[in-house]
């Protein structure tokens, strides 16, 4: 029995260590300057469509966002865990965020697969399909460990559940879909419509009057 437990961790330690193929861990930036792609394309696509006061599309690439991210202050500490910069993978009709941590000296890489969808009321939810540790499966685990973590921290800290982010946070650690509307420079926007396809994201965006 000794031998079949030995062998049944091995088999779970090297299924935890597996490294996916796709996954290319983001070199750091050469210079530390803000992203090029967020300051000459991301944020005036967004102004000039505001300024517009129309609907109009938000175009996000793959390349364009990794570069966004990986120019943020990496790595992050966690609960005794390194977190490296993440890499994301648009896919049609979903995205894949992939990342690096590093617990008493092993890397594990983490998958989180994402499956944004509105429902009959226009709420978004951003609907996490599935969380792996290498290549095990710890979905099911992941989603009881988010929700005790979502309302410890309702429980113990003031947080401002109308905030865009704190609206994020409960849709991907407690399945609550939202009311996708943030304010940029004192005008609000909504998001009607989010579309996934290789390598790019784009969302439908609808200035709103300012509500009193």
């Amino acid at each position: 029995w000794l031998f079949i437990d030995l062998a049944i961790a091995a088999v779970i330690l090297v299924l935890l260590l597996y490294k996916p193929g796709r996954y290319t861990p983001p070199k750091p930036p050469a210079d530390k300057q803000v992203s090029q792609y967020l300051t000459n394309e991301l944020l005036p696509q967004l102004y000039n469509g505001i300024q517009r006061g129309e609907p109009f599309d938000l175009v996000m690439s793959e390349d364009g966002i990794n570069d966004v991210i990986a120019r943020s202050k990496w790595p992050k500490e966690s609960e005794g865990a390194e977190i490296l910069a993440p890499q994301v993978f648009f896919v049609p009709d979903g995205a894949v965020i992939m990342g690096s941590v590093v617990m008493k000296g092993l890397e594990f890489i983490v998958t989180v697969e994402l499956l944004p969808a509105f429902d009959a009321n226009g709420l978004l939810n951003l609907n996490v399909e599935q969380v792996k540790i290498g290549a095990m499966n710890i979905t099911p685990v992941a989603r009881i460990v988010a929700r005790k973590m979502y309302t410890q921290q309702l429980a113990e800290s003031e947080v401002d559940t109308e905030n865009i982010l704190a609206k994020i946070a409960g849709s991907l650690l407690n399945g609550e879909p939202f009311e996708p509307i943030f304010e940029v420079e004192k005008k609000e926007v909504r998001i009607e419509k989010i579309s996934i396809t290789q390598g790019k994201l784009t969302a439908r965006l609808i200035p709103l009057r300012n509500r009193s």
